[in-house]
C-alpha cells in the first residue's frame, strides 16, 4: 500500500461510518456476474447499445459495488463529483470513492481526499442495509423458532418416554397377575403385546382389530369383550384366544402365534406358518423377545388341530 492510502484510510473509516458494516454484510457475489453488472452499467451511463440511463446505471454499479467491484464504486463517485446524468452531490461521491478505495482502488482514495467532504449514505446503501438486516433478523428468528421447536420436541420426548414407560409399568402388572389364571407365561404375552400395538391401549389397525392385543369384532364377541379399549380386559380377551390356540396346536409357540395374526384357519390350510410375508415376519418378532418354541398348554381347552392330531398332549 503506497503511502498515501495509508493515510488516508483513517478518514476514510471515518468518512464512510456505518458503510463499512454494511460493506461487510454484502454476500460474495462471482466474479463474472460483478463484471456483468459494471457493463451493463457502463453501457447505460454511456448510451452503448442502449438508451442513456442515469439511474438503470447508478442501479447497477450499486449492485455490483455492494458485491465487491471497486470499479463500480469508482465509477458512481465520478457519476455523483461531475454530475454525469444526475445533479452533483460531493457527499454521496465521498461515500462512493471512500468504498472504492477501501476495495483497493487508490484513485479513489486520492478523490475522496480532494472532495473533503463527509460521506453521505446512497439510498441504494441503506435499502441493502435495511435487506440484509431484515434478513439477518429473519434468519435469527427462523434459529430461534428451530431451537424452540427442538427445546418443545426434546420435552415431549422425554414426557412421552415417562408417560410410556408409566404405561407400560401399569399393563405389565395387569399382565403378571392375569397371565397364571389363563396358564400362560408373561414373557409370551408381553411379546404379543409388543408386536400387536407396542402398549398403545387405543390402537386401531387398518382390519379394525382394537386395543393392546388387537381384538378383531369377531374375536372380542367370541371371548366376551365388550370393551376392547379398556386395557384389563383387551386383555383377558388376548390371553383367552393366546390360551385356546396354544391348546389348539398343543403348545407349538410359533403355529399359535401364526395362527394369532392370521388366523387358525389358515395356520390348518396351509399346513403350518402361512408363506405371508407378514405372519412370518411377526412369528420371527414374537421370538425375537420370547424365544421358546414350546409352551404349555390345557388339552382340555380346544380339540387338537389336524395338523397334531396325534401329538401325545400336554408337558407334565
Amino acid at each position: 500500500m503506497n503511502p498515501l492510502l495509508r493515510r488516508t484510510l483513517p478518514a476514510l473509516a471515518i468518512g464512510l461510518g456505518a458503510c463499512a458494516g454494511a460493506a461487510q454484510a454484502v454476500q460474495p457475489v462471482d466474479g463474472a456476474l460483478r463484471q456483468q453488472w459494471r457493463e451493463q452499467a457502463i453501457a447505460y451511463e454511456h448510451g452503448e447499445g442502449v438508451p442513456r440511463d442515469a439511474a438503470q446505471a447508478v442501479r447497477l454499479y450499486c449492485q455490483a459495488a455492494l458485491a465487491g467491484d471497486a470499479v463500480s464504486a469508482f465509477n458512481l463517485g465520478w457519476m455523483h463529483a461531475n454530475g454525469r446524468g444526475l445533479s452533483r452531490n460531493d457527499a454521496l461521491a465521498a461515500h462512493w470513492f471512500a468504498r472504492a478505495a477501501l476495495l483497493g482502488d487508490e484513485r479513489a482514495a486520492e478523490m475522496f481526499k480532494r472532495l473533503g467532504v463527509a460521506a453521505e449514505k446512497p439510498d441504494c446503501v441503506r435499502d441493502a442495509e435495511r435487506r440484509e438486516a431484515r434478513a439477518a433478523s429473519e434468519q435469527a428468528e427462523r434459529a430461534e423458532q428451530q431451537r424452540e421447536a427442538e427445546r418443545k420436541a426434546a420435552l415431549a420426548t422425554a414426557y412421552r418416554a415417562h408417560v410410556d414407560g408409566a404405561e407400560q409399568q401399569r399393563i405389565m402388572k395387569i399382565v403378571y397377575r392375569l397371565a397364571p389364571r389363563y396358564g400362560l407365561e408373561p414373557g409370551l404375552v408381553y411379546a404379543v403385546i409388543r408386536a400387536e400395538s407396542n402398549f398403545n391401549v387405543h390402537a386401531v389397525s387398518d382390519k379394525n382389530a382394537q386395543g393392546l392385543m388387537q381384538l378383531i369384532p369377531e374375536t372380542a364377541a367370541r371371548f366376551a369383550i365388550s370393551k376392547p379399549f379398556d386395557a384389563e380386559q383387551n386383555i383377558r380377551g388376548g390371553m383367552s384366544y393366546l390360551r385356546w390356540l396354544l391348546s389348539y396346536f398343543r403348545g407349538q409357540v410359533p403355529l399359535a402365534v401364526a395362527a394369532y395374526n392370521a388366523g387358525e384357519g389358515a395356520v390348518d390350510k396351509h399346513g403350518g406358518i402361512p408363506p405371508f410375508a407378514e405372519t412370518r415376519d411377526y412369528v420371527r418378532r414374537i421370538q425375537r423377545f420370547y424365544a421358546l418354541t414350546e409352551h404349555p398348554f390345557d388339552p382340555t381347552i380346544a380339540p387338537a388341530s389336524p395338523l397334531l392330531a396325534q401329538t401325545v398332549s400336554a408337558r407334565p
